[in-house]
């Protein structure tokens, strides 16, 4: 069994995209997952599952397409890459809830910084999977416009230490 962190994209964020997180629970049990737990309510949940990350998706997107009736973006990542995640946040002198980890499905493109428009001060930089972005002032002013980053979501990186502490603690038992 393999420990993952599910990652739903604009769940229960400015009034859109309402999911209880006990509804969550219940759409990754019927997806076959076992010891699910969310985290806060804005869709995070860490699980274990004998599926391979692919399948993964695929099952909760099922899952979460029949219950909301239209698709909801997921973000997978296994324990080790939440961890790895963590490690790799180029800004760790900043402050956690001033910097974000945009999840992405796949590698962001080489040039994806240079697409990027709005810029005040935030700091930018690319990851595995992951855009990086320190917001010296906040997000709340933010004009910064990140096109590689449109079918991502982002989670600011005590977010992450929880949640990859979360599935680390899975993969330990």
């Amino acid at each position: 069994m393999t420990s993952y962190v599910a990652l739903l994209r604009a769940v229960n964020v400015g009034g859109t995209g309402k999911l209880p997180m006990s509804e969550l629970k219940a759409l990754c049990a019927a997806a076959g997952f076992a010891d699910v737990r969310t985290y806060i309510a804005s869709g995070n949940v860490v699980f274990t599952s004998k599926l391979a990350e692919k399948a993964v998706k695929k099952a909760l997107e099922q899952q979460l397409q029949d219950y909301a009736g239209k698709p909801v973006g997921v973000m997978v990542r296994t324990a080790a890459e939440m961890v790895a995640v963590l490690a790799a946040n180029p800004f760790p002198e900043a402050a956690a809830n001033r910097t974000v980890a945009i999840f992405l499905d796949a590698p962001p493109p080489a040039t994806a910084l240079h697409d990027v428009t709005g810029t005040k001060g935030e700091r930018l930089a690319l990851g595995r999977r992951e855009i990086y972005v320190h917001y010296d002032d906040g997000m709340a002013d933010s004009r910064l416009k990140i096109p590689a980053a449109k079918s991502g979501t982002a989670r600011n990186m005590n977010t992450v230490a929880k949640l990859a502490g979360m599935a680390a603690a899975r993969d330990a038992t």
